[in-house]
């Protein structure tokens, strides 16, 4: 297949290209695999991530038809050859796997193979999962003749490996701070929760205090005070379900980005003061990523207009971008910031992690605003 090395570092340089346009790592993943079956023009190719129970998280195949997949059946278990590639160091290459005394066996829908290369993926000592090839086209396999796969086959295909390791560590990498960015979330909302309840609710003792003390001697002041105890549960009771809409976990799996979003505006608008609107034109589901950062960055900018801008009305809208992303945008009419305390209000009002969510999802963040003008903050993402 390669015409010299400088050939095949080409064909590597443009499937690693491709691979650092994508964010889902399961994208990347797939990438991987149909690079590695290209470049060392083989008639199958797999990646396998192990799961805790013996079977794999995911396992991505290029080479076999969705019809072909769906007839095989279930995910493979760890076992024989390729449990082999989850506990050893080095490369696997085999003229023959059927040969192998590991070899158990294919289901009876899968399609017959016998030249195989395989390694592991591995993090330093960890492996996160293992690349596999089989049937090098012109080798000892079907349709093939002598031959198989080669050193240089074997050193490209640790080059892809070495890159699904970065794809997955980054994987775990962001899964855990996005646990920590939860955790921090709720903390600061555990936070807030008491400091304005517990407000609330010591005025409201108070002020019932002070109408018991007067029902008596001045019913008319009592009455008033009883008025303003009435005000004040109401406004304890706009916190709590305020704090709660945004403690409960976002149903994005189940209903997508624009269901949930709109869901969550709708219970804001019953839960403050501000009209709170949400209007959707044309957008299409995204990858999950940018979902999850879309719905993040748009529950942090509506917090901001509604504790801190003392607007009476806050506009959301999604809309479709020409490329097939999304533009978020979240409009209050409030006191707005000038410029130069942007940089000051910056943590306070969580522009830095929202313009972290953004690029991180491989979008930007806009922030405009002028003293007694509101603020407008955008995120476009560019979709799948």
């Amino acid at each position: 297949m390669h015409n010299g090395p400088r050939s095949g570092l080409a064909a590597v340089s443009s499937a690693l290209l491709a691979m650092s346009r994508r964010l889902e790592v399961h994208d990347v993943l797939r990438t991987i695999v149909a690079s590695a079956r290209e470049l060392l023009d083989a008639e199958y190719a797999a990646l396998g991530v192990p799961d805790d129970h013996g079977g794999f998280a995911q396992f991505v195949v290029d080479g076999i038809s969705e019809e072909q997949w769906r007839r095989i059946g279930p995910l493979p278990r760890q076992h024989g050859i390729l449990a082999a590639m989850l506990h050893q160091e080095e490369p696997e290459r085999l003229a023959d796997v059927r040969e192998d005394p590991r070899f158990g066996g294919w289901p009876a829908a899968h399609p017959d193979m016998s030249d195989f290369l395989g390694l592991p993926i591995r993090d330093g000592e960890e492996t996160l999962g293992a690349l596999f090839l089989a049937n090098k086209r012109g080798g000892s396999g079907p349709g093939g003749g002598p031959g198989g796969f080669t050193d240089e086959d074997e050193e490209l295909l640790s080059l892809l490996a070495q890159h699904a390791a970065i794809a997955l560590t980054n994987a775990r990498l962001y899964e855990r701070s996005r646990e920590l960015t939860i955790a921090e979330e709720r903390s600061r909302l555990a936070h807030e929760l008491h400091d304005a309840v517990s407000q609330k609710l010591f005025s409201l003792r108070l002020t019932a205090q002070a109408a018991a003390a007067l029902v008596d001697r001045d019913p008319a002041r009592a009455k008033g005070e009883l008025q303003e105890v009435a005000a004040l549960a109401a406004e304890a009771a706009d916190e709590l379900r305020a704090a709660v809409t945004e403690l409960r976990p976002a149903a994005l799996d189940e209903d997508g980005l624009v269901a949930t979003l709109r869901n969550h505006v709708r219970v804001l608008d019953r839960a403050h003061t501000a009209a709170v609107t949400f209007t959707c034109d044309g957008v299409r589901a995204l990858p999950a990523s940018q979902e999850e950062a879309v719905l993040r960055v748009a529950q942090e900018a509506l917090h901001n207009a509604l504790r801190h801008s003392g607007a009476d009305r806050v506009e959301v809208t999604l809309t479709r971008t020409p490329g097939g992303g999304a533009l978020l945008r979240v409009r209050d009419w409030g006191r707005g910031f000038s410029p130069p305390t942007v940089r000051k209000a910056g943590r306070h009002l969580g522009l830095v992690s929202m313009r972290d969510r953004a690029s991180g999802a491989g979008g930007r963040l806009d922030v405009r605003s002028e003293p007694g003008r509101g603020t407008t903050i955008e995120m476009e993402v560019p979709g799948g």
